[in-house]
């Protein structure tokens, strides 16, 4: 019974990483036979493109969720780092990689302002900090820009979101978006980050019992902060490329972002609990996510529909996690341990 027991658990394992992958192979062979333009090249770097810009805030987000938080200021972190940037490299005329340094600093500093807010402030939990800091995000960068795009943007800062790796090869290369490729790189990056070094562990070991990492000695409110830093940091990246990609920093470019790199982050096998997931699944997710949007596209569905299908896919995918995770059982014992939080702060 016992054996029974342990082999259904383990097909359940295999099932959540290998989920994400079968769902985009399911996803790709429906679409190849809808739509002619679903495999052309051209129609695949589009897909690579889009991918760079989302899977940099989705990287922050698997941070924040890790952690058993959730940061829904992603998209106008996103886009205020940029308007700060443009300004900079527009109208004050600053260095293009002096500009680039200042997107990436307004990013982290937005970032700690939201882990302070949780855990200096003791707001009771991110998804309110964060709801609130999205609309102050997104106020401010309206008011900055008069509610208009900046645009005109240095060839230094297009060139991350616009450039391919090759550009008279001949060859495939000539296709392959730069910025893919910096996505892929940072990724790998983050992955040896959360495997082999101290703070690494340390998120995971928050996200698993929070109370029991503080009994343990570590430093709770500073691990907290630095996800909602990381993610602050992702989504500048982000940034820069959907500024490449326009020429242009838009004050409503981050909405919505949000929704996308949560659905991507929970599809990819992160757990809503914290404590769960790994890179690849987020990468997965993202992929998964941007060809669905992708195909939506091609197909003609409206923008509206497209919503209400991807927040239909963020529910199923998280009910789906619960039941995967110990069930609602799990749910009370994180209420308990946040009445406990407090203490071990």
């Amino acid at each position: 019974m016992k054996k029974e027991k342990n082999v259904g658990i383990q097909i359940r394992e295999i099932m959540g990483k290998a989920g994400p992958i079968i769902a985009l192979i399911l996803l790709c062979i429906f679409l190849a036979f809808k739509t002619d333009k679903f495999l052309t090249l051209n129609n695949i770097m589009n897909i690579a493109r889009q991918t760079s810009m989302s899977g940099f805030l989705a990287l922050g987000m698997m941070a924040c969720i890790l952690t058993a938080g959730i940061d829904l200021s992603v998209g106008f972190t996103m886009t205020l780092s940029t308007i700060v940037m443009a300004k900079c490299a527009v109208e004050l005329g600053l260095p293009p990689f002096l500009c680039l340094i200042i997107c990436v600093f307004t990013g982290a500093v937005l970032g700690l302002i939201n882990g302070l807010l949780l855990t200096k402030c003791k707001l009771p939990h991110p998804f309110i900090s964060t709801m609130g800091t999205q609309n102050i995000y997104k106020g401010i960068g309206l008011v900055i820009t008069g509610a208009t795009p900046i645009a005109g943007m240095p060839l230094m800062i297009s060139w991350a979101g616009s450039a391919t790796v090759a550009n008279s090869s001949g060859t495939v290369l000539d296709k392959i978006p730069v910025g893919f490729i910096l996505m892929l790189i940072v990724y790998v990056i983050f992955s040896i980050f959360l495997t082999y070094t101290r703070l690494g562990r340390h998120i995971y070991a928050v996200g698993g019992n929070m109370t029991t990492a503080g009994l343990s000695g570590i430093n709770v409110d500073f691990v907290r902060t630095s996800v909602y830093v990381i993610s602050g940091i992702m989504a500048s990246l982000g940034g820069i490329i959907a500024v490449g990609r326009s020429d242009s920093a838009y004050p409503l470019s981050g909405l919505l972002l949000d929704n996308d790199a949560i659905a991507a982050v929970i599809i990819g096998g992160t757990s809503f609990f914290g404590g769960k997931g790994n890179v690849l699944g987020t990468f997965s997710g993202v992929i998964l996510i941007s060809v669905l949007r992708n195909g939506l596209n091609l197909l003609k569905v409206s923008a509206d529909m497209q919503t209400i299908f991807l927040g239909g896919i963020i529910i199923i995918a998280v009910f789906i996690d619960v039941i995967r995770n110990g069930g609602f059982k799990r749910v009370k014992r994180m209420k308990k341990e946040d009445e406990v939080k407090t203490v071990v702060a």
